[in-house]
Formats: C-alpha cells, structure tokens, sequence
C-alpha cells in the first residue's frame, strides 16, 4: 500500500449556494446530479451528496408509482359496479 495520504478540501460555502440554485432549476437540477455524482472532477462529499440526493429522486417517484397504480386499481374496482 502507498503511504501517500489524499487531503480533500472542503465545499466551500459559496459552492454550496451555487449547488443549490442550480438543484432550484427543473430538468438541470438532475443532469448536474448525475454530472456531480458520477463525474471524475468532482469533490468526495459533493459526489456522495449528489448519488444520495439521486437515490432519495428514485425513492420517491417509485412511491408515487406506487400511489398511482394503487389509486387506478381503486378507480377500476369501483367503476364496475
């Protein structure tokens, strides 16, 4: 094993403000979060947040799904009477 150490810096606060208009803007909002996740200049911890904020985007339209198809079910059940 090597005994070089990696020292990240941390995201400033100034970067932060900026991730965070950009995530304001429909539609670019998840194409930075797969280039912030996924890309190979971005920082550790602004990629562990963008692949977690990414997970939390597929647990909720999965739920939603859900909630749909429960719904629909419901409207055809009902309907046949």
């Amino acid at each position: 094993m090597d005994n070089q150490t990696t020292q990240y810096k941390p995201v400033a606060l100034g970067e932060w403000m900026i991730t965070m208009l950009i995530c304001a803007i429909p539609i670019v909002n998840i194409i930075m979060l797969f280039i912030w996740g996924f890309g190979s200049n971005t920082q550790p911890s602004k990629a562990n947040w963008a692949k977690a904020t990414l997970i939390w985007f597929a647990i909720i339209i999965a739920f939603y799904v859900l909630v749909f198809i429960a719904i629909l079910g419901g409207m055809a059940t009902s309907s046949s009477y």
